[in-house]
């Protein structure tokens, strides 16, 4: 940049200035207002809705983790099985699959499902644990399994 004057120079903040600024307005783009053209404006919101998104992904891991809980669960209700019986019993067994595995099988392999839950009961009926308890396959309710 050339300056005229002595004035202009000190004044002037260089480029890093219009970059900086212009990553603000960038984030800041989809708002409505002053909140996308006012810089000091911009900066705040924008800061704001950052850390929204910080939160927003922990509650999505969250969400996600209570969805594929409540999946499984229902799967093993379906088959006859606490799901805290049927992830002692698979643990056992030394299967080791995770939440979402089992989600995924629950839902889109249930003849998959169905087998790993037969396992886990066999399993628990080995070593004892509490059986008597497990629960009753719902009835009046057409599961998947029991579609030909």
């Amino acid at each position: 940049m050339v300056f005229t004057t002595a004035v202009n120079f000190i004044r002037a903040r260089g480029p890093d200035e219009i970059w900086r600024k212009r990553r603000i307005f960038k984030l800041a783009a989809h708002f409505v207002g002053r909140k996308r053209n006012c810089y000091s404006i911009a900066l705040r919101y924008v800061n704001r809705a950052l850390v929204y998104a910080t939160k927003g992904r922990k509650l999505k891991k969250e969400d996600m983790a209570n969805l594929w809980e409540k999946r499984v669960s229902a799967g093993c209700e379906q088959h006859g099985i606490t799901y805290s019986m049927f992830r002692e019993s698979l643990s056992r067994d030394g299967v080791m699959l995770n939440r979402k595995t089992l989600a995924d099988l629950a839902c889109w392999e249930p003849y998959t499902f169905k087998a790993l839950t037969d396992a886990a009961k066999q399993r628990a009926q080995l070593d004892g644990l509490n059986v008597a308890k497990h629960l009753e396959p719902p009835t009046g309710v057409i599961l998947n399994t029991m579609k030909k």
